[in-house]
């Protein structure tokens, strides 16, 4: 069996991160079965040499490797490009077509963003893996395939499960084993040696001088948080060599680069399967959680000061709302007779301030304003649109970089663009 060294060399692989080594170990030694392997990483740490090193390694190396990424494939012929469809079986489809896992019989398919099939997909895919059966589109025959599946994400699949957007038993039927990639920021004694990786085939490309960093410039890289991971580290060293007239940048030209992209937060969702970790792990999540919570205790409160106004005063109020209303409104006392309600008087169109031993009207006579819709200025929607506006402005329309910032894919960002009408 090859060594862990031998592995780094034959594949291009840069870095001795005590986590690395344990991911590469695993995948060699799940290669010689048919074990399904899932994955896991943030965008750009290399998940895509995992299912090549446990192809090479298995007995299928002489047999068909396809790479697929699902994020790519439209939603309306993702189940055609998988498993081919059968001639007049939609509109199009002007002859047979053999899908990847008909030509990949016997090899090994690698299932790249995994998380972004749609549940229908999802259903066929559990049954090949269940019993090696599948049909092409448009047709009623029963085929059969010997494939070896290795999925990676870079989502939470245990947060798309609880959302209904990935099947439980298909993450569990993929999940026989599980590989963890590092992000870049958790390889810091890495990073030196990458860039230096890097700058050598960048100088050779180009035919110019290697790129070198001053000692405070190659600390402040190695603290960078590297949202991007080693995609981000190559792009920002590729264009180093080629935009500097100097051979040795310093710290400030390195800033400069680097300046626009946080080094503590991301939009990208990070993936890690950790239970013990937020859920809530980007900004997006973040606000998206403080403004459901903001309409719930808005709803609540028009509730209380509904109760409140039916029972004049505290009569009937339990001692959770009692709480509720003082946590809100803290300088009220609300176990004080004559405290202040603001009511809407739809005939007069004007909002009145009364006390509760002052009210006598019947409460029907009034539409008290519903909080709720003031809640609706702070849409998920607008919120939503408001972010996917700043990431192709950031990225000056490019789709691959937005989707990347956001945590999605890009179908997902098109559909996005066509539902807001977000001119590019």
């Amino acid at each position: 069996m090859d060594s862990l060294q031998t592995i780094k060399q034959r594949f291009g692989i840069i870095g001795n991160n005590i986590a690395l080594n344990r991911a590469l170990e695993k995948a060699m030694q799940v290669a010689p079965t048919e074990i399904s392997v899932l994955v896991i990483g943030e965008s750009g740490v290399g998940k895509e040499f995992i299912p090549k090193i446990i192809h090479n390694l298995s007995p299928k190396k002489h047999k068909q490797y396809i790479a697929v990424n699902c994020g790519a494939i439209p939603e309306g012929t993702i189940d055609s490009e998988l498993f081919g469809h059968e001639k007049g079986a939609f509109t199009g489809a002007d002859k047979m077509r053999k899908g990847y896992f008909e030509v990949a019989d016997g090899g090994t398919i690698f299932l790249d963003e995994v998380g972004e099939l749609p549940l229908q997909t999802q259903v066929r895919l559990l049954r090949v893996l269940e019993s090696g059966e599948f049909m092409k589109v448009g047709s009623s025959n029963i085929q059969k395939t010997n494939v070896r599946i290795v999925a990676a994400t870079n989502i939470n699949l245990l947060d798309a499960i609880h959302k209904g957007k990935f099947r439980e038993d298909l993450y569990y039927r993929l999940n026989t084993v599980q590989i963890d990639i590092p992000a870049l920021r958790e390889r810091k004694d890495d990073i030196p040696l990458l860039f230096r990786k890097f700058a050598i085939d960048f100088s050779e490309k180009y035919r110019m001088p290697s790129i070198h960093l001053s000692d405070e410039a190659m600390s402040h890289i190695q603290q960078y948080y590297w949202p991007g991971n080693i995609r981000q580290l190559r792009n920002f060293t590729e264009q180093v060599t080629v935009v500097e007239t100097k051979r040795e940048l310093s710290l400030d030209r390195v800033k400069e680069y680097l300046r626009d992209v946080p080094q503590t937060t991301s939009l990208i969702n990070i993936s890690g399967q950790n239970e013990n970790k937020s859920d809530f792990s980007s900004e997006r999540e973040i606000l998206y959680k403080f403004l459901f919570d903001m309409k719930k205790d808005l709803n609540d409160l028009k509730a209380l000061t509904l109760n409140l106004i039916k029972n004049k005063g505290d009569i009937g109020l339990t001692t959770n709302e009692k709480d509720l209303f003082q946590r809100i409104y803290k300088d009220h006392d609300i176990s004080k007779t004559g405290e202040s309600l603001v009511y809407y008087d739809e005939k007069s169109s004007v909002s009145t301030v009364t006390t509760v031993d002052n009210y006598h009207q019947d409460v029907d006579d009034y539409e008290y304003e519903d909080i709720s819709s003031q809640s609706e200025s702070l849409s998920l929607q607008k919120k939503e649109e408001e972010l996917i506006r700043k990431a192709l402005d950031k990225y000056n329309g490019k789709r691959k970089l937005a989707a990347r910032e956001l945590g999605i894919s890009e179908r997902t960002l098109y559909r996005k663009i066509k539902q807001y009408d977000i001119e590019e």
